[in-house]
């Protein structure tokens, strides 16, 4: 006699029957075990399709719906639920998302290729910039839950958002240059050219930097050593005006340095009204002549002073003609260091030619070999009293030393400082010349160009001992006396 099977999954104890005949309806008989799918590839099962997992889930639910109204089994509730759910996402089982990871790092690339730390508004458009990549990778997170790439992303841009101190909170970028549009940014709508096909290339950048004695760096990286006693135009184009007056440095010296700098920043449509700014000697103001620190409408300044150290150090960021500009006191002596935009520095007429940054020093002021070299002055002859030092408290050699300390690169810059000390005798010209070296480096476009070096009428570096080095900074010394 068999023993009759209680069929697994059935509650014990009794339940009411829907039908005639006794309260409890025999078992049916047990359906012969399905075949399992076959094992494929390295140990994986073979994938059903989306069609093969609608049909087995509508036959699960006909063959529950067959069955005698018993107590219903948890198990085949716990199934038909899990089956209706993937019914209900069977069109994501044919179009599966996607990780649009590579599609997010492309516009991150793109909204910041054209951006330069250098440039005013660098901070805000980057922020802005990682905030959009930010909410790119959340919008794909799901599809992207088990890719490395996307994990790695979102660790970037979390670390970029901290050393940057970005807000999670705020204004994104838009791969839309139409609604990023600011026509008082000169990067937004410079973008936005590049963006229709105006303009393929980004912007070039020109770098233009007085100091010391003074030395000049034009805006094509020529380097001379001038007099230019008295008020001389540095920039005079169609947006920007700057004046420098310099002084004579010590008596009998044609070497002179600047103890005034005027700068006036043209009235631009909405963006501001002109705006003047005055610093001379022991007053290096952190605001215009008219008290003001800013200049345009609006939350973002499309002009603006920022006080980095009170009475020594301040900074302009003008927006709207993509310009900053530093003036710093050393000493008894200012130094100023600008960059802007090439096509707005060139945009001046033919009575406006008379620009230091842009054509340099007349040939009549400059105290150079003609290369702008103030070390590189050579075949002279030299009478033995060129070799004392030039004024006390410096020899060749100290002045040397000091430099080297402050400047381990033996460039021009190095030189200048080794010339300065020699001819003033006041070491705050060491911290001039290593001031202008670190504004070349926060401000010129080209990394590459941030060092000149003694060079030949060709312009191949000139070789020598530093004992000709030496000797031309002497003869050099005798022409300025002289």
């Amino acid at each position: 006699m068999m023993r009759k099977k209680r069929k697994r999954g059935v509650f014990p104890g009794p339940c009411r029957s829907h039908g005639p005949g006794p309260a409890t309806a025999p078992a049916p008989p047990p359906s012969p075990e399905p075949r399992r799918p076959a094992w494929t590839g390295m140990g994986l099962r073979a994938a059903p399709s989306c069609a093969a997992a609608t049909a087995s889930a509508a036959a699960a639910g006909a063959e529950l719906r067959r069955r005698p109204r018993l107590c219903p089994p948890p198990l085949a509730l716990l199934l038909l639920l899990l089956l209706s759910l993937g019914l209900l996402h069977a069109g994501d089982c044919q179009q599966p998302a996607q990780c649009r990871i590579q599609k997010c790092t492309t516009d991150f690339v793109s909204l910041t290729s054209h951006l330069n730390s250098a440039i005013d508004g660098f901070d805000s458009e980057f922020c802005k910039a990682l905030r959009a990549y930010a909410g790119c990778t959340q919008r794909t997170s799901k599809a992207c839950r088990g890719n490395l790439v996307y994990h790695s992303a979102v660790l970037g841009i979390s670390d970029l958002m901290s050393q940057r101190n970005c807000s999670k909170d705020g204004p994104t970028s838009s791969t839309n240059p139409e609604v990023t549009h600011d026509p008082c940014n000169y990067h937004s709508h410079t973008g936005a050219r590049e963006h229709r096909g105006g303009d393929q290339n980004p912007p070039n950048y020109l770098f233009c930097g007085l100091f010391g004695d003074p030395h000049l760096r034009t805006f094509k990286d020529h380097f001379q050593t001038c007099k230019v006693e008295g008020a001389w135009p540095l920039i005079d184009n169609n947006y920007l005006s700057v004046q420098v007056t310099n002084v004579p440095v010590v008596p009998g010296s044609s070497a002179t340095a600047t103890n005034k700098i005027t700068i006036i920043f043209k009235a631009h449509r909405e963006c501001t009204d002109q705006k003047v700014y005055q610093a001379v000697t022991d007053d290096l103001p952190a605001a215009f002549v008219d008290g003001t620190t800013s200049g345009g409408d609006g939350e973002a300044k499309s002009l603006l002073i920022v006080e980095r150290e009170s009475g020594r150090y301040v900074e302009m960021h003008a927006r709207y003609i993509g310009t900053t500009v530093f003036v710093r006191q050393l000493g008894r002596y200012l130094t100023l260091a600008i960059r802007m935009p090439e096509d707005l520095a060139m945009s001046f007429e033919e009575s406006q030619d008379l620009q230091l940054c842009v054509n340099g020093c007349p040939l009549s002021e400059r105290i150079d070999d003609g290369q702008g070299q103030v070390s590189a002055i050579l075949g002279h002859s030299l009478p033995h009293t060129s070799l004392v030092q030039a004024w006390p408290g410096y020899t060749l050699e100290t002045a040397n030393t000091q430099c080297h300390e402050k400047m381990p690169v033996k460039d021009i810059y190095f030189q200048s400082c080794v010339f300065d000390l020699l001819t003033t005798g006041d070491a705050n010209f060491t911290a001039a010349a290593h001031s202008a070296l670190e504004d070349v480096e926060a401000l010129h476009p080209r990394k590459e160009r941030w060092h000149i070096f003694p060079s030949s009428g060709n312009g191949t570096p000139r070789g020598g001992s530093n004992l000709s080095v030496s000797l031309g900074l002497m003869c050099l010394i005798l022409i300025v006396f002289l």
